[in-house]
């Protein structure tokens, strides 16, 4: 039995998709308008539709506008594969690779974009409707949303590397409710996810990287979640981005180098980052700003290190390493359970012969910090014109490494009443005592440490 509700854009009998796959999905949706027009008929009325997408590449030249709840797109494979890679071998060598773009259900953004137009004006879907009730439920759901090409100017000359085109695929402008972003794959688009104003929102199972911001949460919301995706920005970007939001859930995500933080929190309260694995080349990994309050920062593995690959060798942040790797700005947060990995070669410290912070502590009163554990060592750089095996190859180099100081956490001036206990040595902890409870992680006396220097010469000999 047919469902007048499901459509494949393949099918679909207005326009080629393969053309222009925003003129098939506008005119899809005006059919569902069209056809579901009554607001309550026999207790319902407007059930919404389901947009297929076959695997295939779909070129867009015009933005889809989604305005209807219950509507659910999806296809059959995100396709996700690093352009980055490939427009950072020479040409003469495409010939020999086995795919040159991104597959699976794959739109094409091919919307031309002038960079002094409203941000929204580059994104392949719009979702945008104000009014009563909400719009609500619309889903995104197993296809890839290809920016193309990057064209401002990048490193070494490349602006394949620049992280910027003026392109985001998914822009949600008004107040929305329960939508879903699940196992979709993002690439080459200078923002990948902006939403404003979301309440029950869930953002799982995604493939958002080499995009220039990943996912940003703007405006307002409440009781969303961001979990179990692969997410890597650049480094003038944000790979997870939230402002003035509630009850929001970080979880069990795998955040790539190279963004400019991994999670940035504005003015947001009373939410979770737990479990989610963390790596940057720069300081500035996790930012609790603007008055940030009441938040759990608990069981989360940062790793700070070196860019290794050739082509953004020299490239930062701007962010020195006095800065903290977790910065907070906030009240009442707690600090608890993380290991912190900073693999970095003394040299390069910023500004020289400073001992770089772990966590810091800006203003705000009464977070706790507690029993976090920090492995600082200092190694000599390399690096690849292989961005593949030059990053596996530092992730998996543990030895030949020296010992490096470090500032486990630094509570500055401004910030009081805090509670920090057993999270670095007695000489690696900054902050005033008498205004802030402190307990030292316990360490090995000089007996102590002479006996296991003995032991370690017996074993070597």
């Amino acid at each position: 039995m047919s469902n007048d509700n499901t459509y494949d854009v393949t099918t679909w009998p207005h326009g080629d998709p393969h053309d222009d796959i925003g003129e098939v999905f506008n005119s899809i949706i005006a059919d569902v308008k069209a056809r579901q027009a009554a607001s309550d008929v026999n207790d319902g009325g407007k059930p919404g539709a389901v947009i297929y997408i076959p695997p295939g590449d779909y070129r867009l030249r015009t933005q889809v506008l989604i305005d209807i709840s219950f509507l659910r797109v999806h296809g059959s494979g995100h396709g996700f594969t690093s352009s980055s890679i490939r427009f950072n071998v020479p040409e003469e060598e495409w010939p020999g690779l086995h795919e040159l773009w991104p597959g699976g259900s794959r739109i094409l953004v091919d919307i031309p974009v002038d960079h002094a137009r409203d941000e929204s004006e580059g994104a392949a879907f719009l979702v945008a409707r104000t009014g009563s009730p909400r719009i609500s439920s619309v889903e995104f759901s197993n296809f890839c949303i290809d920016g193309l090409h990057f064209t401002a100017e990048g490193p070494a000359n490349n602006p394949e590397n620049s992280y910027a085109n003026g392109k985001t695929g998914i822009y949600i402008a008004d107040a929305n409710d329960s939508f879903r972003v699940t196992g979709m794959g993002f690439v080459y688009l200078e923002h990948a996810l902006t939403i404003y104003n979301a309440d029950a929102l869930s953002i799982h199972d995604n493939f958002v990287a080499e995009c220039g911001s990943c996912i940003e949460l703007r405006g307002w919301g409440q009781a969303s979640k961001i979990s179990d995706n692969l997410i890597g920005a650049g480094p003038e970007g944000r790979s997870i981005y939230a402002e003035n939001h509630g009850g929001l859930l970080i979880t069990a995500n795998n955040v790539f180098p190279r963004g400019s933080s991994s999670v940035h929190l504005h003015g947001v309260t009373r939410s979770s980052v737990t479990n989610n694995r963390l790596h940057s080349f720069y300081p500035g990994m996790v930012v609790l700003a603007a008055g940030s309050s009441e938040n759990l920062v608990a069981s989360n593995h940062f790793l700070r290190d070196h860019e290794p690959w050739t082509p953004f060798l020299g490239v930062d942040n701007g962010v020195d390493d006095l800065a903290g790797l977790l910065a907070i700005d906030g009240s009442d947060n707690s600090v608890i359970g993380n290991h912190f990995s900073e693999v970095v070669d003394s040299r390069s410290i910023q500004p020289a012969d400073a001992s770089p912070v772990i966590i810091r502590i800006l203003r705000g009163n009464d977070n706790h910090v507690a029993t976090n554990h920090v492995v600082a060592k200092d190694v000599a750089t390399a690096s690849s014109d292989s961005a593949f095996e030059a990053q596996v190859d530092a992730l998996l180099t543990t030895g030949s490494s020296q010992a490096l100081a470090v500032t486990t956490v630094m509570v500055d001036a401004a910030s009081t009443r805090n509670t920090i206990l057993d999270s670095g040595r007695d000489d690696q902890v900054v902050l005033n005592r008498a205004v802030n409870a402190f307990r030292a992680t316990p360490s090995l006396g000089s007996a102590a440490l002479a006996a296991d220097e003995a032991a370690r010469k017996v074993v070597r000999t």
